[in-house]
Parts: structure tokens; sequence; C-alpha cells
């Protein structure tokens, strides 16, 4: 069967055909993919594609790693659902504490929606405050509280992104602009007695990758701690990418708590929180935060993580994916260049994004004024090239541990050739 009548019969018994809203992005339908191995997908139409959207993040070692296969099976042999805890659980949660939150607890949750969530109810438990601050642009999952932009009533206070989110919940959340402490501080001098917690992405990689400013995180971490508000840093994408204790060792900034996803699960559903025993004590069954989930520390996650992260330590971190994004950096900058194109791009290690028609993007303000409809021309050229970069200029683009100069090549290749046909010449 072919991916039409796949598409056909998925838009029969799915919303849109899809199960999750960017899959829909790809143009010019969604993709009907039949399986994966190491830097490539096979797609029902494209056949073998080079992806660079790596599951929008989680697979670090690419597709069907040999290691993790094997780890996944022999767990599985032992059955997967007990409602109990579990040595893999253990071993996991002491791996990911020694990166991220040595002499910390963590609380394993099945996404990262879950954990932002679950970090937020803690916040506000711990603090007595009700009120947080997102910053505009920072994607924290699909929960009502995070699904919110920038109110147009008051200056900072929330208004909701999705119907059926009611107002009065979004108006507990506060938008700053990211890169922007003068506007963390004003919403910190209209409600700072009642805030509490921050909660950012330390690299936005939900609008299309925007680093933070000289200082900026390390302002956000001042404020919090003179007003008596908690920083979360959702390192759902971050984590165990920029370095093995993620953002806050890549950028020198200890949070007070730390939501992971993604690299933790090597490819399956698995959120988390992570912090001092402190503030984690006050979660169920120590304290009266209630938590629960009968796929928490599912063994299956479980094993693909630890899998995953061992994989990291013995290649000594993640700098061999990173390694492979400059080289995709530099064929997109030699290609531009030589084009004379007005573009600016941004990457942290192992995670990059391009934006034409704009010299520069240092916030979501920057990233909405570059010319998307050329920037989806250019996908849908490169997938017909057999490379797949993120379907949505807002997205990331992902390197992995078994991306090569073979992959950069193609790469450049199909780049070039893309950019050929959509600017002409």
């Amino acid at each position: 069967m072919g991916a039409i009548e796949w598409l056909e019969r998925a838009k029969r018994v799915l919303v849109g055909g899809v199960n999750s809203t960017v899959r829909a992005f790809t143009r010019p339908r969604p993709l009907i993919v039949v399986r994966g191995e190491g830097a490539y997908l096979h797609d029902a139409e494209y056949g073998r594609l080079l992806d660079y959207v790596l599951g929008y993040g989680p697979l670090i070692h690419g597709h069907s790693h040999p290691e993790v296969r094997r780890r996944v099976q022999e767990a599985l042999e032992n059955g997967w659902l007990f409602g109990a805890t579990t040595p893999l659980e253990v071993m996991l949660a002491e791996k990911i504490l020694s990166y991220v939150y040595p002499g910390g607890k963590i609380r394993f949750v099945n996404s990262g929606t879950e954990a932002t969530m679950l970090a937020i109810r803690l916040a506000r438990a711990v603090t007595g405050r009700e009120y947080i601050v997102k910053f505009d642009g920072c994607y924290h999952g699909a929960h009502d509280y995070v699904l919110v932009g920038a109110g147009s009533a008051a200056a900072h206070i929330g208004a909701p992104k999705s119907p059926g989110i009611p107002r009065c919940v979004a108006e507990k959340t506060l938008v700053a602009r990211y890169n922007d402490l003068g506007s963390v501080e004003e919403v910190f001098s209209e409600a700072g007695e009642s805030i509490a917690a921050v909660i950012v992405e330390p690299v936005i990689g939900n609008m299309g990758v925007i680093p933070p400013a000289k200082g900026f995180l390390e302002g956000l971490r001042r404020i919090t701690r003179r007003h008596g508000a908690l920083l979360i840093m959702d390192e759902v994408i971050t984590g165990f990418r920029l370095a093995m204790g993620g953002a806050q060792e890549y950028y020198g900034v200890k949070a007070d708590l730390v939501t992971l996803g993604k690299i933790i699960g090597g490819g399956f559903p698995v959120g988390a929180v992570a912090g001092p025993s402190e503030i984690m004590g006050n979660l169920t069954p120590e304290g009266k935060v209630f938590n629960a989930g009968t796929f928490n520390g599912h063994p299956a996650s479980m094993a693909a993580g630890l899998a995953t992260i061992e994989l990291l330590e013995r290649l000594g971190g993640p700098s061999r994916a990173a390694e492979h994004a400059r080289a995709v950096e530099d064929a997109i900058r030699s290609v531009l260049d030589s084009r004379g194109v007005t573009y600016a791009l941004n990457r942290v290690e192992s995670m990059l994004q391009f934006f034409v028609g704009v010299e520069k993007v240092e916030s979501p303000d920057d990233a909405r004024r570059a010319d998307k409809n050329l920037y989806l021309r250019l996908h849908e050229s490169l997938l017909r090239r057999g490379v797949l970069v993120a379907p949505s200029q807002f997205e990331a683009v992902f390197s992995s541990t078994v991306h090569g100069p073979r992959e950069a090549e193609l790469f450049e290749d199909a780049f070039r050739a893309a950019v050929r046909e959509v600017l002409g010449g």
C-alpha cells in the first residue's frame, strides 16, 4: 500500500491524519514512515530519507541503535508493566542525577508536558504562590497553564492560545520577553510576591533555535532568588544534548527544578522532574503534592534511556553530534553566502535552524519576521532530494552521533540543489 492510500485511511480515523499537529506540516503531505535505521528514515512515498528531525530531538544516537534495541529487548523479556519500582528506574535515576542534580531526587513521568505540569504544581505548593512566569515563544508542552500567549488586556497577563483553556487559568500565567531582563523585572515589580516560579527553555527550541543572550539566564537566577521564586529550567530538549549536565552545565546556571524528556527515554515516552531533595520531598508519598501514573518509570523507557546515556558516556558526551551540526551549519552558510541571501543561522551544539530574510534572530519576534514560506519551499525541495529537515520554521534541526562525513556531503549537495530550485539560477 502506498503513502496516499495510508493517508486516506489515516484521515478517516485520525484527526487530520496525525496524532501530533506538527506532523501535518510536512509538505506536500504528512509522511508515512515504515522504518528507520541510523541517520535515515524510510517513507512510503519518498523512500530513504536522511533525517534531521530525529523524532524532534530524542534520538541522539539515531534510529534503532543496536545497543538501545538490545537493551529494550532484554527488558521486555522480563515483562513490560509491573506497577512497582524496578532496578531500571533506580539505575536511570542515579545516572541522570549524577549529571543533572547530584544529591537530589527525580520523579519519572511519561512526557515533557507531564513534567512541566508537575514542576509548576510543585513550585506553587512549595512557595504558596499561584502565578508563574513564562516567555513568549517558549514551549513547555500542551497543558493549560503554558499554552498561553501575551494578553492584550494588561501588559503581562496571559491569554489562552487554544479554545478550551479558561481565561481564569491563563491569567495565572504572566508572560515576559525572552532575552529581555527588563521585561522580567517589570513582571516582578507588579506581581513579585505572588510569583511561584519562572519557567524557561534555556535555549528556545520551538521558535527555530534561539540561544540565551549573555547574562540572561544568570539574570533570571538573580531575580528569582531576590523575590523568593523558583527557577524551572525546561530541559526537555537540551538535557544531555548540549552537555551531559545539559544547559545548567553548558551555561553555568543552576535551576531549582529541571524538567527532562526526549533523550532520557532514548526514543520511548518519558518525562521527569529533578531537583533538590527538600523540594522533591514535597511530592507524594513523602509530601502532599500529588503525582501518580500507571506508566511512570516504564521498563522499556528506562532501559532505552539508560542505554542511550551510557552510549553517550562511552563517546565522551554529545560532541560527535555537535561536530556534524557544525558541518551542516558550514554547508548552509556556504550555499546562502554564495547566493548573496540575507539570512540568520543559530546553532547551539547539535541543534540549529536558519532563517531567511532577516540578519539576526535573538528573539521570537525576530524569528516571526523570517520568510516562512521560503523555508517551507526549501523543506519540500529537500524532501524530494532525500533530506528531511524540520517541516516548520519554528522547529529545530537536530543531528546525532551517527551522522557522519557522508551525510554532511549528502546534505550539502541536496541543499545546494534545493536553493537553486527555489531561488532560481
